[in-house]
């Protein structure tokens, strides 16, 4: 509840007579009675703690429309955030999606379960134990597990990770050490368990000699980028995206793109990568590389784009369903048969909703795409 509490008094007073975040809400929509400013004013006016006990908490996507439009800058999912902290210890707590399967397995990662996360990158490409470039890989081991069932493999991307940046010349650390970076536990109020994780991945970085840490997740980068130092301090390496990473150095490696026969292909902005870091054009840069490529905007894009409908693997509901179902419609309004994104999440959702509704439209992960499009002449062969 710290953040209701450092809400000024005139952000109070403009919020009750505005009514752009409820406006602007894809849950709004979905459930007429869900809005962000009744939240806010229950927050603040409440005495018996009433929206600790609410499930309203559990419903928000934090996906930040609200926020990017809010015209006195209330930060509404960190204000979700923090109450769902304190919901939690009061015994409210999430419907968690799949079983709760994925949350079983974060908290396996804090109690010294031994795990083999190398296999996948022994197979694909060069990498080492100690170096300047580490490369956090994330919960896509457990996914490609996981996922199984809809036929594709989030793994994918980490590969063509890798083999990007081994064709330019560099050999990431990548670490079985390495745990779930806490995004999820953090949102879903678990404080204690996304300490643990951040403890543990703070130290093997550390041992790693590291000077940049890349993510191809959003989510992990925006929880180190703004979390990891909120909570432990300023961190004794660079934080870098991967579209931000090869957009500074893949002009300069001896690298081309072979011209797309893809067809026409949009792209879906992640929220914690565009809404939340701010992130828009570098993923539109290195899609704009391939040569001849037919790249269609969807109407929402960037700070507009709509989010893939749940966040955390918890409360995938009628609503979430319904957001995706929108989005992929969108998607497919543009003439794409290719949906590409920047988010593992993203990938995974949409095509559940794509194979449950049949829709014509291929759901594929930036880095598969840039990999795929890569002319091996320009490069040394695998």
């Amino acid at each position: 509840m710290e953040l209701a509490n450092q809400i000024s008094q005139k952000q109070s007073n403009y919020c009750m007579e505005c009514g752009v975040c409820t406006g602007s809400c894809p849950v709004s929509r979905e459930l007429p009675s869900f809005s962000p400013r009744q939240m806010i004013k229950r927050a603040m006016m409440d005495t018996d703690g009433g929206l600790l006990k609410s499930h309203e908490l559990w419903a928000c996507l934090s996906c930040a429309l609200c926020s990017s439009r809010c015209p006195v800058g209330i930060d509404f999912p960190e204000f979700i955030r923090s109450y769902r902290e304190d919901a939690r210890r009061e015994g409210n707590l999430p419907l968690e999606s799949h079983h709760g399967i994925l949350q079983t397995i974060t908290k396996f990662q804090t109690r010294g379960i031994r795990q083999k996360r190398t296999e996948w990158a022994e197979e694909a490409g060069a990498f080492r134990d100690k170096g300047d470039y580490f490369y956090f890989v994330g919960c896509l081991p457990y996914f490609d597990v996981t996922f199984q069932y809809l036929e594709l493999s989030p793994l994918e991307s980490a590969r063509s990770v890798l083999k990007i940046l081994n064709k330019m010349g560099i050999e990431p650390v990548i670490s079985n050490e390495e745990r779930c970076c806490g995004h999820d536990a953090l949102w879903s109020g678990d404080i204690e368990t996304f300490h643990k994780l951040a403890k543990i991945n703070l130290e093997v970085i550390k041992l790693s000699g590291a000077k940049t840490v890349l993510f191809s997740c959003p989510e992990g980068y925006f929880t180190f980028k703004h979390h990891y130092p909120k909570y432990f301090g300023d961190l004794p390496f660079e934080v870098l995206h991967m579209t931000e990473f090869l957009g500074q150095e893949l002009p300069n490696a001896d690298l081309t793109f072979q011209s797309s026969s893809e067809g026409t292909i949009t792209y879906q902005d992640p929220c914690r990568l565009g809404r939340f870091s701010g992130n828009y054009e570098k993923p539109r840069q290195l899609l704009n590389l391939i040569p001849d490529i037919d790249f269609v905007e969807m109407e929402r894009n960037r700070e507009n784009a709509l989010c893939c409908g749940t966040s955390a693997w918890m409360e995938c509901s009628n609503c979430s369903k319904a957001t995706r179902l929108e989005r992929l419609q969108e998607a497919l309004e543009t003439g794409a048969k290719t949906l590409v994104t920047a988010c593992p999440k993203c990938q995974i959702h949409f095509t559940c909703a794509q194979r449950n509704a049949e829709l014509d439209l291929e759901v594929t992960d930036i880095y598969a795409y840039l990999f795929k499009q890569l002319d091996e002449k320009s490069s040394q062969e695998e």
